[in-house]
């Protein structure tokens, strides 16, 4: 790792007034939940089109349950790793005032973090997109799990809460997201390429508004040549010496 880059991105954490952080798929997969694009994510066997569509999810549900299942109960027994607990730390130090995530996986608020903005959605619930009925997940489960498409009482197929292709993103969601951007002193991206649109250009408009940026992430992404640190490396590993050394106690002594 780059100690002098964590040293200065520690600077810049304990220099601010607010700081924000934005993450994506890199940050659980230490948890061994696997990424969507990477050498290994899950579109390299399938079209994502073909499958994680809303238009595709209305025509055959089966098609996205088929896919979708082996993930769900990934995620489902996933844990929580270090970097979920660092943020969670930084935010119980009042140093970090928002998580801004596109992950689906709820480990966050699993790690304890509160103020969290899940802009791709949750798998807490499920949605009739007909009758707009909603259900919690866990009851679906045995059915999903058997092979079944589950469906709403009005006979329609009930969609998990979270956010498909050719599906707008929650629009209040978004707009908190913007607002924590737009006065954010320091943005922490965290675990994401940055190449989902309209996530993608939070830390931009951060940027506008005079914030600092500081990415964590193993590979390049288009806003490294604005950032004031980039740290090339496991999130996993990063987050709790970054978080440490901002606020000088121990990450453990933090989470007890």
């Amino acid at each position: 790792m780059d100690w002098a880059e964590i040293k200065h991105a520690a600077d810049l954490l304990q220099g601010a007034r607010s700081v924000v952080a934005l993450t994506g798929a890199g940050i659980s997969t230490p948890s061994g939940i696997p990424d969507f694009r990477g050498p290994k994510g899950a579109w390299q066997q399938v079209d994502p089109a073909e499958v994680a569509s809303l238009q595709q999810f209305l025509r055959n549900p089966r098609a996205f349950y088929d896919w979708f299942r082996p993930l769900l109960d990934r995620v489902l027994s996933a844990a929580p790793n270090a970097a979920h607990y660092a943020l969670a730390a930084l935010e119980q130090q009042k140093v970090l005032n928002a998580i801004i995530t596109q992950n689906f996986d709820g480990l966050h608020q699993r790690a304890g973090s509160r103020e969290v903005y899940e802009l791709h959605g949750h798998l807490r619930t499920a949605t009739c997109p007909e009758c707009e009925r909603q259900i919690p997940t866990h009851v679906l489960l045995p059915k999903i799990r058997r092979g079944e498409a589950p469906r709403c009482s009005c006979g329609h197929p009930l969609k998990p809460d979270v956010v498909l292709f050719d599906e707008m993103l929650p629009r209040g969601l978004y707009w908190l997201a913007r607002r924590a951007v737009e006065h954010a002193d320091v943005i922490i991206v965290a675990g994401t390429s940055l190449e989902v649109f309209p996530v993608s250009e939070l830390p931009a408009i951060g940027l506008r508004h005079g914030a600092k940026l500081i990415i964590i992430n193993t590979g390049p992404t288009h806003m490294d040549g604005c950032a004031e640190a980039v740290i090339r490396a496991d999130v996993a590993l990063v987050l709790p010496q970054l978080v440490e050394q901002a606020t000088g106690v121990p990450l453990l002594e933090r989470t007890r």
